[in-house]
């Protein structure tokens, strides 16, 4: 959805980011139900300014993209605004200026998200909601539109596939995910493929009231949040809920290079891990923390960065989904080190997963995380975040609360154990992609496709 400016009478109000909706040390208050339409709610009220924040959730993310039609979801989403029954592009636009509305969303592998930031004075908010519940039902998926929008996405795509980062990515995800469908990418063939009629289908498909999460934090009652919800989602196409996605297989250990004149070597090592409702969540995110998510005092940091000087970044991270997204480290390093990189690093890996954490390393992991969690709450914005991933992905409504506990309860032995059983070495995956420009230049032979992981 494309971004408009918001009033400007607000701006000065607006960034001092007052909208705590509530949410004190317990966490904001979650009101939950199921709409008339079949569409589930969930609604925080905050009177700190006049503002509403909506967020509609359909599991119409990449992951459903139908096989040889990889991009439809992206591209769905994309033209929702480019037309509606009795109303044109120019039109929509000159409503949603008319309203002083803000449009937003965007699609990743589990979820397609529809956000809108409205007035919560009633003409201002319910013409807001009506322009998008309109929009939401009926799109026209104007041809002109979706030629225009395929062929920039095209040139983008085009672009994006001659840097080494995106190569590495696109491989990393194939290899760790194989056949599952969160292991595909879209390809210039498959927008070059897609017609108006795929688009209407998916949206007769995915975009349904049972299929909905509508999540609604502002300046309104419960009454009005209702209404809300009811208007949003009542001209949905009906249909039934959606399929669960299957859980991903283990890939076998590999490691793989794509050539590239880059002077540096982009890579990434991991496997499928975290589901978002995972019973080793904690451990994981609070161990990650140690290993490569905590930035300068993380050991990734130290033995690969700060003693070795391979790398100004490196990270690690586990992305939750809906089933196990992925482990991921990564980093950028000169061609002509970057074998010397990818041993320390796994050997990094390796070391942490048998010995976890230290006792001090696990204290200041819980704390820093525990201490800068209020700043995940303190806007309205950032508690419909997370509120709408509480929603989309049924997770209990006290999740923000507990969030703080669950962090603090974590011990070594929990970490050590999580990560032991989840972070196998025989199904790391390792991409790199570039530095062969930087490499060659320093006398140094490309690495061999395919020739198994470094040690």
């Amino acid at each position: 959805m494309t971004r408009l400016p918001l009033w400007k009478h607000f701006i000065f109000t607006l960034a001092l980011g007052l909208a705590a909706a509530g949410a004190g040390a317990g966490g904001p208050d979650i009101q939950h139900w199921r709409a008339k339409t079949g569409a589930r709610v969930y609604f925080v009220e905050s009177r700190a300014l006049p503002l509403v924040d909506i967020q509609v959730d359909f599991a119409a993310g990449s992951a459903y993209d139908p096989h040889g039609k990889t991009g439809l979801a992206a591209m769905t989403h994309k033209l929702l605004e480019t037309g509606t029954e009795g109303m044109s592009e120019q039109e929509i636009a000159e409503r949603v200026a008319d309203t002083g509305a803000q449009l937003s969303g965007g699609t990743d592998m589990d979820r397609t998200s529809v956000s809108l930031r409205t007035l919560s004075s009633e003409a201002e908010r319910d013409a807001a909601v009506a322009l998008v519940g309109r929009l939401l039902a009926r799109p026209t998926f104007p041809a002109e539109a979706l030629e225009r929008e395929r062929a920039r996405s095209i040139t983008q795509l085009r672009e994006a596939l001659t840097q080494p980062d995106t190569l590495a990515a696109r491989r990393f995800r194939a290899e760790i995910y194989g056949t599952h469908p969160y292991g595909r990418s879209t390809t210039v063939e498959s927008l070059e493929g897609l017609e108006r009629d795929d688009l209407v289908a998916f949206h007769r498909a995915r975009y349904t009231a049972p299929n909905a999460s509508v999540t609604i934090v502002g300046d309104v009652s419960r009454a009005q949040a209702t209404a809300i919800a009811e208007r949003l989602t009542a001209g949905l196409p009906v249909g039934d809920p959606p399929a669960s996605l299957p859980a991903p297989n283990q890939p076998e250990r590999k490691y793989e290079h794509i050539a590239h004149p880059s002077a540096q070597a982009h890579i990434l090592m991991g496997m499928p891990g975290l589901a978002r409702d995972d019973p080793d969540y904690y451990p994981l995110l609070v161990g990650n923390y140690v290993l490569g998510g905590g930035g300068f005092v993380s050991r990734l940091t130290k033995e690969v960065r700060e003693k070795r000087g391979f790398a100004y970044s490196v990270y690690s991270t586990f992305i939750p989904l809906k089933v196990a997204g992925p482990f991921q480290i990564g980093l950028q390093t000169r061609g002509s080190q970057a074998d010397e990189a990818r041993q320390v690093t796994e050997r990094v890996l390796t070391n942490f997963v048998a010995e976890g954490p230290t006792e001090d390393e696990l204290r200041a992991a819980r704390d820093n995380i525990i201490n800068g969690f209020g700043l995940r709450l303190d806007s309205n914005r950032k508690i419909l975040d997370h509120v709408a991933m509480i929603g989309f992905y049924r997770l209990p409504l006290d999740w923000l609360e507990a969030y703080p506990r669950h962090v603090a309860k974590v011990s070594v032995a929990d970490v050590r154990d999580a990560f032991s059983r989840r972070i196998r070495p025989e199904h790391l995956v390792t991409v790199s992609a570039g530095g062969d420009g930087e490499r060659a230049a320093n006398g140094k032979p490309a690495p061999a496709e395919a020739q198994g992981a470094p040690r």
